[in-house]
């Protein structure tokens, strides 16, 4: 009998490829089930959740917990966006004009009313040099994938948000942490920062009005950091999600703004300023120097945003409304807010011993040294945290999670009187646990 067509008596498959037959040996079938996550996945850590999964966060059943760690402004409900913004919404899905798919990069109009928001005459934007994205989380990941293959560097201020050692780690990009110094209000440790690079170092990171720290950085020092990244002809990400979220009398320049030669790409969105981290809708700004970045970087940016397709085009359609009719009131009333409240912690937490809080100037929070040598009890930051939940229940987040141990972090968006009422719960833990400097050293002896 005729054989079937493709199977010969020697065992071998015939692949049909382009009309032509080319020998196949059969391939051995796995024996048995083995489906393992890819090295990306077990390389993607976030160090925040690393060690809050980690600590024992059993309030005190008698307090009522007030959770000074999210930093999210609407956790609590006493910050709503403006009436303006909701508005917009509003008429954006009543429109219907906004249900299909846009371009991956954002709807022409949308991104020129961003470009019209913050073009100013020192670092002009066109409807072209602004991309928009599904919060400013992926506009620090597309531009971290624009820029670095993997086994390059990026410089990283240490303490920092977390998520770009989280992206970079997972892409196999190797991450140098910068110092920044607490006792010049969080400014960058320039000589340290310069220090660090080298020929693989394909971006440095400047993180300006900062989280954690909600220090703002002055003029003077951003013309500093420029000068470094120009010398070394080293790109920035800018990331100015905060931008504009300043104390009165702080000055708050755009990187961009200052520079004369060094390409940026400004990271931002409405997240923070506007009250609406939910809505996912962020930007890249692309500052162009000289023709640095060119149409290369440009196309790249565009071909990694086509991965996924873009910010959601209902708050797209509603952004021209948002940027053009929030009122000026608003943002006065919210940074007022958040001022009010830096300034009762600050004051409060600076006459408890072992703690030496920075005041910021900006952002929604506020960093506080622990003179751990006073507080013996404990090992490091997280045992100091976790215990003043479960005896006080206040949760501040450990800097450890910012890889910058014997600090906290709080976050000032909380009521004014959650914020004074934590603030004595935690005079009250510190008053219990610090143990001041041994006056006589022979105490023992005696």
């Amino acid at each position: 009998p005729q054989k079937r067509s493709g199977m010969h008596g020697n065992g071998i498959h015939h692949v049909n490829v382009n009309g032509s037959l080319y020998p196949a040996k059969v391939k051995s079938r796995r024996q048995m089930w083995d489906v393992q996550p890819s090295e990306m996945a077990n390389n993607t850590l976030n160090p925040i959740r690393a060690i809050v999964d980690g600590m024992k966060l059993t309030p005190n059943p008698d307090k009522p917990m007030i959770a000074l760690s999210i930093g999210d402004p609407t956790v609590f409900g006493n910050l709503p966006t403006d009436d303006a913004v909701l508005q917009a919404m509003k008429d954006a899905i009543d429109s219907q004009k906004f249900n299909g798919y846009a371009p991956s990069v954002g709807y022409l109009q949308s991104r020129q009313a961003v470009a019209n928001f913050y073009s100013c005459p020192e670092a002009p934007l066109q409807a072209e040099d602004v991309i928009l994205t599904s919060g400013c989380s992926q506009a620090i990941e597309l531009v971290i994938n624009v820029f670095c293959n993997p086994g390059d560097n990026i410089l990283v201020p240490c303490p920092g948000f977390s998520l770009y050692k989280t992206l970079a780690v997972s892409m196999g990009i190797k991450v140098k942490l910068y110092n920044l110094l607490p006792e010049k209000s969080w400014e960058i440790d320039l000589q340290h920062m310069e220090s660090l690079i080298d020929e693989r170092t394909s971006c440095l990171i400047v993180t300006n009005p900062s989280n954690p720290c909600g220090s703002v950085f002055k003029k003077e020092h951003l013309q500093k950091i420029l000068k470094v990244a120009s010398k070394h002809c080293v790109p920035i990400l800018a990331d100015e999600i905060y931008s504009d979220m300043v104390f009165p009398g702080c000055n708050s320049s755009s990187l961009a703004s200052l520079s004369s030669d060094v390409p940026i790409l400004s990271c931002g969105g409405l997240a923070k300023r506007w009250l609406v981290p939910g809505w996912r809708m962020g930007w890249i700004l692309i500052h162009d120097r000289n023709n640095i970045f060119g149409s290369e970087i440009r196309q790249g940016l565009v071909k990694l945003s086509q991965r996924i397709l873009g910010a959601c085009t209902v708050v797209q359609g509603a952004l021209e409304s948002i940027l053009n009719n929030t009122p000026e009131r608003f943002y006065r009333d919210t940074i007022s807010f958040l001022q009010s409240n830096s300034e009762i912690c600050f004051n409060e937490l600076s006459t408890v011993p072992g703690l030496n809080p920075v005041m910021p100037s900006g952002a929604m929070y506020l960093m506080v040294g622990i003179e751990m040598e006073r507080f013996p009890d404990f090992k490091d930051d997280v045992d100091f945290t976790e215990r003043l939940v479960t005896e006080q229940s206040v949760f501040c987040l450990p800097a450890s999670a910012f890889e910058y141990p014997n600090f906290f972090r709080i976050v000032v968006t909380v009521p004014e009187e959650m914020m004074v009422e934590a603030c004595i719960r935690i005079r009250e833990f510190c008053q219990h646990y610090h143990r001041p400097p041994s006056s006589d050293c022979n105490d023992l002896d005696q």
